[in-house]
């Protein structure tokens, strides 16, 4: 199966995503973790992609759709896909639709998580990553101890997007740009809304109950 997670930067697609993955044998496509991907690069193409996204703008569908066509094409995750952060707007969704008709795949089902503005905002202005070991923290919600953390507090860092400004302009373009995609795939009958407002383990299981489903 494929399938679509939709919600705001901060609402826990990355989270709910990684739970998919495990649960589900599924491959994660995050468009967000291939652009940072070309960052780190520190080419040509990494450098404006890094001007883009610090300024709370979306990158090009061009940019985004040739970083992708190689996913679209690997045997290996045939009908193994969740997109997580993609598509942003109508073309694109138009696009992942001939993308993968042209690779004979479909979309299964879209989830929404639905999340108030207010707690984004907390989510993501408290968001660290320890840089030595990969581990996220949250300074409001699950703030790095020396109980749950053994690297040194200078290794905990933040993203340089993670700034109320930027959050402000991502959550007000995805209200723009990425709300009316929704349409498009209530109209397919794929979508389904869910509370990310929930704890972690609450919005999983409405996940695997509408996946599960699927499965029948």
């Amino acid at each position: 199966m494929n399938i679509v997670l939709f919600g705001p930067p901060g609402a826990g697609k990355g989270t709910q995503g990684d739970q998919i993955v495990k649960n589900f044998n599924l491959y994660k496509v995050s468009t967000g973790d291939l652009l940072r991907e070309e960052i780190k690069k520190n080419i040509n193409l990494g450098n404006k992609i890094k001007s883009i996204i610090d300024k709370g703008l979306l990158v090009s569908d061009n940019i985004i759709n040739d970083l992708l066509i190689k996913i679209f094409s690997d045997k290996k995750l045939y009908n193994r896909l969740i997109f997580d952060g993609y598509p942003r707007n109508l073309e694109q969704a138009r696009n992942l639709d001939s993308c993968l008709k042209k690779y004979k795949q479909k979309i299964s089902c879209v989830l929404c998580l639905n999340v108030e503005k207010k707690l984004i905002l907390k989510r993501i202005l408290g968001r660290q990553t320890c840089i030595n070991c990969g581990l996220i923290f949250n300074e409001y919600f699950m703030p790095a101890t020396s109980k749950n953390h053994s690297c040194d507090p200078k290794f905990l860092n933040k993203r340089s997007d993670d700034n109320e400004k930027t959050v402000t302009n991502r959550f007000e373009t995805y209200l723009n740009k990425t709300l009316p995609i929704l349409d498009f795939y209530k109209e397919q009958n794929l979508l389904h809304h869910i509370n990310g407002m929930l704890e972690i383990d609450q919005i999983f299981d409405e996940i695997r109950a509408i996946i599960a489903s699927l499965e029948t």
